[in-house]
């Protein structure tokens, strides 16, 4: 089912600005997409909206073509799984999953055979069918996160939404979920939008991640363009490991205080954000033409690499060795590429041709 999102706005009038400004954005049937971004960036009240349970100031909500954005929730044929799964205590597994079911207006609800039928086939799709007498306090959290499933599932959704629904779980649990939610999705086609503030889960899960900053949708695009082409300083800064810098562009040169300049043609003069990923600092021992450093910790990241953070100047930057250097050590970086966006938000990516050190005046 297709989705569209067009110039929707939602004030509230309770902060300096409204939860929703103009979002646009449009899934393809089946697609997994996933909303992004700190507290308060509009990613829940958007959400809410898909689902029915809150309304727009203005613009268009689509569902398989269908203008939604007035009609309540009963009517949408959406699936919602709640982070706190909102179960119902004193229902056991079976009838809740039933409960979407039983409370169909009647010339629509099914007979007491084919909801049975229907929760059983549930149950063995999301693999608990051996809980159905138990109630939500007899079984684990991973558990009841698919009986939520299994229940937003049972009213054959055209748009399953996620509204934070692992943030209950351990960190083990919550891995092994994610994937297995990812998988249910794919052998079932439903178009599915997960709301999340945890990149990781997002970019792992996600067809596509649609970055939201102060009730806008800033970047919507393949989780791997938002590491290797960020649209703004915040989408590099919120997304992915980045090391944060501050530079300042004088006839083409970038100079960053402590860490020497470097060759930026294409950006004004002026103030610039530099981002460099961890991947992109090579951390050695000490070595004549590359910055000097300390090392403050070290540690092994995967095999025959160490992550490192090393003290330069007034700096703090992760980066990876491919040996180990113990803690107080002194030791050299070189970075091997970064992304600089200038005063008026101009992206430049630099790779392969940085020479630190060079002299700049004023660094």
């Amino acid at each position: 089912m297709t989705v569209e999102i067009e110039a929707v706005t939602r004030d509230f009038g309770t902060a300096a600005t409204p939860a929703l400004r103009g979002v646009s954005m449009t899934l393809r049937q089946g697609e997994f997409v996933a909303l992004l971004g700190p507290s308060g960036s509009g990613k829940t009240t958007l959400l809410r909206i898909l689902a029915g349970l809150d309304f727009p100031d203005a613009g268009r909500v689509l569902i398989g073509g269908r203008d939604v954005a007035q009609v309540p929730a009963r009517a949408r044929n959406v699936g919602v799984v709640f982070q706190n799964y909102a179960l119902f205590r004193h229902l056991t597994v079976f009838e809740n999953v039933a409960f979407g079911l039983r409370v169909r207006p009647r010339a629509k609800r099914p007979d007491n055979a084919e909801i049975a039928r229907r929760v059983q086939e549930l149950l063995a799709l999301v693999q608990i069918p051996e809980l159905e007498s138990r109630y939500p306090e007899q079984i684990s959290g991973g558990q009841r996160q698919r009986v939520a499933l299994a229940r937003a599932l049972a009213i054959e959704p055209q748009l399953l939404l996620l509204d934070e629904p692992f943030g209950a779980l351990d960190a083990l649990v919550r891995k092994e979920v994610r994937r297995w939610v990812r998988g249910l999705h794919d052998r079932l086609g439903i178009t599915s939008i997960l709301v999340t503030h945890d990149q990781e889960e997002a970019m792992e899960m996600a067809d596509r991640v649609a970055v939201m900053e102060e009730g806008r949708i800033v970047q919507f695009d393949a989780p791997h363009s938002l590491l290797d082409a960020p649209a703004s300083a915040f989408v590099a800064s919120f997304v992915g490991d980045a090391n944060r810098l501050t530079g300042s562009v004088n006839g083409g040169r970038l100079g960053i205080e402590g860490l020497g300049a470097f060759d930026a043609d294409g950006l004004p003069d002026g103030r610039t954000d530099v981002f460099v990923r961890p991947d992109e600092v090579r951390v050695v021992p000490p070595r004549e033409g590359l910055t000097p450093g300390i090392v403050e910790w070290s540690r092994q990241a995967d095999r025959g690499r160490w992550k490192i953070l090393v003290a330069v100047s007034e700096h703090r930057l992760e980066g990876y060795a491919e040996q180990p250097i113990e803690r107080g050590a002194p030791c050299a970086v070189e970075l091997q590429a970064m992304t600089v966006f200038g005063a008026q938000g101009e992206r430049v990516s630099l790779s392969g041709r940085l020479a630190a050190n060079s002299a700049m005046p004023g660094v």
